[in-house]
């Protein structure tokens, strides 16, 4: 079971209507891949590439917009919530002004945009990262996984 708070502070993009239920979907798929078998909770956060590139100056001193920020509430998710009931993963911060750019950049929908930036996230509340190349393949490979079992194409 997981449990997603979401929180729009932004007014610049409209958030696509079927996006709550798919992300949703797509982050217990995340949980379920990582086979954390617990209640799970975890915040989605819209903002604007002002509030991001704010966040991202302010928690990783890179002093631009990015399209998502990941804080993961443990450094080792199965060893920190061994003896938890309920798991506070961590929050998602998706800057919904830079995800329209990239689906327009990439040739996809925003829906796709949003599938791919938020399983790409959740992995980085497991503690996954791409800082070399070989974690890169291995985190990547199971952001495709995820996506391909919901049926999240490149469209």
């Amino acid at each position: 079971m997981v449990e997603v708070n979401y929180i729009n502070d932004q007014d610049k993009c409209v958030i696509p209507e079927e996006i709550e239920p798919l992300l949703e979907n797509l982050i217990m798929r995340v949980v379920e891949h990582e086979e954390l078998d617990k209640f799970c909770e975890v915040s989605v956060l819209f903002v604007d590439n002002e509030k991001i590139r704010v966040m991202n100056r302010d928690y990783r001193n890179k002093d631009a917009a990015t399209d998502v920020l990941s804080f993961p509430q443990y450094d080792d998710v199965f060893a920190e919530t061994e003896k938890e009931e309920h798991v506070l993963l961590g929050d998602i911060v998706i800057s919904l002004e830079r995800a329209v750019e990239q689906a327009e950049d990439f040739g996809h929908s925003l829906t796709r945009e949003l599938c791919y930036l938020t399983v790409h996230s959740m992995f980085h509340l497991f503690g996954y990262d791409h800082m070399t190349e070989e974690d890169k393949a291995i985190m990547r490979e199971r952001e495709e996984a995820v996506l391909e079992a919901a049926g999240i194409t490149r469209d």
